[in-house]
């Protein structure tokens, strides 16, 4: 444990290493371009389609939703009804017309991190527990660290924003921005 401490320590200190969250763009440049993004991001979430969705399933989830569980979700298709549901929903519909050369995939969760809409069918069901989710239900942004995108490879990072009602965070919405293309 303690050699596994100095070897992470090392290699932050130099420079070898990314941390595994909030680390954000080094790039002082770079950061600039992601912060901007993030302004366009957080007007998406008072948007009524964001807004209501979220309201909706956090006042009545659907059987089929309180039934998920992340095995079962991994085991759905991205062609299943239910996950095309996540797409073809008003908040859905709104998070694919922001769909850019930069913004690569987006997905709104409920406050207890479940899906409520996506442009593309996400890895997990739920993000209850992640940092992407928790830190924006106590009212904060959330940057993750510049990374390889999964199912594209291009060079990503992600942001997630709270969705507010009023002053009160009810759910998160995270986005993949392309590095190239900020």
């Amino acid at each position: 444990m303690k050699q596994t401490f100095l070897i992470l320590l090392i290699l932050s200190l130099t420079g070898l290493a990314k941390p595994a969250f909030g680390a954000g763009a080094s790039d002082p440049a770079l950061q600039a371009k992601v912060e901007a993004q993030i302004k366009v991001i957080q007007a998406w979430v008072s948007d009524p389609a964001i807004l209501n969705a979220v309201k909706a399933q956090n006042a009545s989830l659907p059987p089929e939703y309180a039934a998920m569980t992340q095995d079962k979700w991994k085991d759905l298709s991205k062609l299943d009804p239910l996950v095309r549901s996540f797409d073809k929903n008003p908040a859905g519909v709104f998070l694919k017309s922001k769909k850019s050369d930069t913004v690569i995939r987006s997905f709104l969760s409920d406050a207890a991190g479940r899906k409520v809409a996506f442009t593309a069918k996400t890895l997990s069901w739920s993000h209850q527990g992640d940092p992407k989710h928790e830190l924006p239900m106590t009212g904060k942004t959330w940057e993750g660290a510049v990374e390889q995108d999964k199912a594209s490879g291009r060079e990503q990072i992600q942001i997630a924003v709270p969705v507010l009602d009023g002053d009160k965070p009810i759910g998160s919405l995270v986005v993949s921005l392309s590095i190239a293309n900020l």
